[in-house]
């Protein structure tokens, strides 16, 4: 299957990227999968790939651009970049699959319903979807055609760790992403722990917080 899929992504291009949290090699995937470029985003020598620190991080035009309070992804991803750029080594796979799944139209959508009172599962239920479609087939040949053997993934969500080992990726460990909430996600935070499973644990205060015992 692993292999199957190898045949239909390939490198199209890759060149050294300086960003504010450091250096890193960038290399844009093309695929007859989805049909869009999807990036690795690359920190220090991968040579070994063994327990190879890796995120897969899903596209979030409104956060990570526009600056949206609603999600936590934004930090997420630049947690990342600095987390594998501290430890010399890493890998962050940049997906193209906005709204966990759902394009940016229908995540806008959501987002409408969510005003109505809807908590983000609700809100994709309503429109038809589950709470989550993204899949990690082409995450996992871009770990293969890296020559990444095994990795220590950097995740709250025991989804990813599922659907990479699915396909034939080993996860030989998690290593959690904490974020601070703020007062707009505090609830957005919520429901991926009570309905999504995050691992995610909540303080007194109800202040979400990443349960770093996992």
């Amino acid at each position: 299957m692993l292999q199957e899929m190898k045949n239909k992504v390939w490198i199209y291009s890759k060149t050294l990227l300086p960003t504010r949290h450091g250096n890193f090699d960038v290399y844009v995937f093309r695929n007859q999968i989805d049909y869009k470029e999807h990036l690795a985003i690359v920190a220090g020598d991968l040579s070994d790939g063994k327990d190879m620190p890796v995120r897969i991080h899903s596209e979030c035009l409104t956060s990570e651009v526009l600056g949206s309070l609603k999600c936590d992804c934004r930090e997420q991803l630049e947690g990342a970049l600095a987390m594998i750029a501290a430890r010399g080594r890493g890998i962050v796979l940049y997906m193209r699959q906005e709204g966990r799944g759902i394009g940016l139209g229908n995540k806008i959508r959501a987002y409408a319903l969510q005003e109505s009172g809807f908590d983000t599962v609700e809100a994709n239920h309503m429109l038809g979807f589950p709470d989550d479609l993204r899949n990690y087939d082409i995450s996992a040949a871009m770990l293969e055609m890296l020559d990444v053997s095994s990795v220590q993934l950097i995740t709250n969500n025991p989804r990813k760790i599922s659907g990479l080992e699915s396909n034939g990726v080993v996860v030989s460990g998690r290593i959690p992403l904490e974020i601070e909430p703020n007062d707009v996600n505090k609830d957005y935070l919520e429901t991926k722990a009570r309905k999504s499973g995050h691992l995610l644990k909540f303080d007194k205060d109800d202040q979400p917080q990443l349960d770093l015992s996992a």
